[in-house]
């Protein structure tokens, strides 16, 4: 552990805190590094060693200009690794370093312990280097412009992969096998005499039974045989691809695949590990001397302005919660059917299941389920959520509406697939030559059709051959369509 003896000090006794409220996490390394160093870090994803791509060094500007101007601060980075790796500003405060190094020990519980994690690789800070060494070496091999062109293709559609995928293995047919003539299926006749056959094996029920068989056939022979989710495993599996441009994607959607767990947990991590550095912090480790500095930097942590969400505060808030209601009993089927509100105000059967509960929450849930389950009206109207629109003719944001229902609906939608279009690949030989159709899955929101035409553009160049979304613009249904040259919209 690379750290200064005081701050060795305060990582071993925060550590044993953590433990001793039944957290469990891999051992945590601290680094204490400078501003420039952390946003350089931060710009990677928190990795030290990543491939050269001009959108890292975009990312390190845009923190540099925002820590340089005062915008903004990054607090804490932790790595999802075994073991796990930190990094502490050297700037900060004991106290900021003492209430990162609690917040650290909350996030590394949630990545051991979580099963959205569990697929994930533990030595992702080793595969990160091990990555930007083969493509450095593609880059000397094939020149850094044709590297870097198919790289930016990849990466604008890294998103369009399945949520599903940590969970799943996947064992694509040998093309051999899947462009193999298969016979027409024969129907089995039950056995019987010849004087008895019409009424045994009806030829109507014949019929059917080889119509069926047929429609069986021809579903295992379309490619895919279903709507593929994982778009980027798709064009890594069946697209015309030199060797080292598969393993390029291949090394892009393993990344994407890394992060994705991330992404659906954002507000319950978050809310873990502010939930239990509050809990360290200010049961165990925090000096009187130390208790306005906190307060006033947790202060702007968990701050929330109208018109925008904060992870930390709602994922806090919703923790806190839960804990409360099944530490007093406010759950189960006595609780919902009560409808008196002077009595669900004094509810207490001192049950004292909250820590339990929150344990188990942590383990099985990620954003959607959390908010779908635990959210409740009175927590929304106690935070002072509602939902609101950009208003045309008064050019600013407005209330629309406070309703709960309408609230978590919205929510939901915000979190369903991480706020992005659900694409599928509904065809990868339309027509029978050779173009790719996707399925745009259309869930009340319209494609930006700007982003449509660059992600058509980017998907024809990995493909090599047209490609084509069928979505809804505006209620219609619509082809949009990249040859490699020309966008092209139609109607269907």
């Amino acid at each position: 552990m690379n750290l200064p003896a005081d701050l060795r000090c305060e990582a071993d006794r925060i550590a044993e805190v953590a433990r001793s409220y039944g957290l469990d996490f891999f051992d945590t390394f601290f680094e204490v590094v400078s501003y420039d160093e952390l946003n350089e870090v931060a710009s990677y994803g928190g990795f030290p060693v990543r491939y050269p791509h001009w959108r890292f060094g975009m990312e390190y500007e845009k923190l540099s200009k925002g820590y340089a101007y005062g915008l903004s601060k990054i607090y804490e980075l932790v790595i999802n690794n075994n073991p796990c790796y930190a990094y502490l500003m050297d700037t900060n405060s004991m106290v900021d370093q003492k209430l990162v190094m609690a917040h650290v020990y909350g996030h590394a519980d949630f990545f051991k312990n979580s099963v959205f994690f569990a697929g994930t690789n533990r030595k992702m800070v080793d595969q990160m280097a091990n990555h930007g060494t083969r493509i450095r070496r593609y880059i000397e091999r094939h020149g850094l412009d044709r590297v870097e062109s198919f790289l930016d293709a990849v990466l604008s559609i890294e998103n369009l992969i399945d949520p599903q995928a940590a969970f799943q293995e996947r064992h694509p047919a040998a093309a051999e096998e899947r462009d193999a003539e298969e016979p027409i299926p024969e129907v089995r006749k039950m056995p019987s005499k010849e004087y008895m056959d019409s009424f045994v094996n009806p030829q109507d029920f014949l019929d059917e039974q080889r119509r069926k068989l047929i429609e069986e056939q021809e579903r295992r022979r379309r490619f895919p045989e279903r709507p593929e989710r994982d778009v980027l495993w798709f064009l890594m599996e069946y697209g015309p691809l030199e060797r080292w441009q598969r393993d390029v994607l291949g090394m892009i959607r393993e990344e994407a695949c890394y992060f994705l767990p991330q992404a659906q947990t954002k507000i319950m991590n978050e809310g873990w590990a502010s939930y239990w550095h509050s809990r360290i912090m200010t049961e165990r480790v925090l000096a009187p001397d130390e208790l306005i500095d906190y307060a006033d930097h947790c202060s702007a942590v968990f701050s929330m302005r109208p018109g925008s969400f904060n992870p930390y505060k709602i994922g806090l808030e919703l923790w806190r919660d839960i804990e409360r209601r099944w530490n007093r009993g406010q759950f189960g089927k006595e609780w919902e059917e009560c409808d008196s509100y002077e009595e669900k105000v004094h509810w207490d059967r001192k049950t004292g299941l909250g820590q339990k509960k929150i344990f188990e929450v942590r383990r099985l849930y990620n954003d959607v389920t959390f908010i779908d389950t635990f959210l409740t009206a009175d927590f929304c109207n106690e935070n002072q959520l509602f939902v609101y629109r950009y208003n045309e003719r008064t050019r600013r944001n407005e209330i629309t509406d406070r309703e709960f229902d309408k609230i978590k609906a919205q929510l939901l939608f915000s979190l369903t697939n991480m706020g992005q279009p659900i694409i599928r690949v509904e065809d990868g030989n339309c027509q029978n030559r050779g173009e790719l159709l996707l399925l745009h899955d259309h869930q009340g929101a319209d494609l930006d059709t700007g982003y449509a035409r660059g992600t058509l553009q980017n998907i024809q160049k990995i493909w090599g051959r047209p490609v084509s979304v069928q979505t809804i613009l505006s209620g219609k249904p619509k082809l949009l369509a990249h040859d490699g040259q020309l966008f092209k919209e139609q109607d269907l």
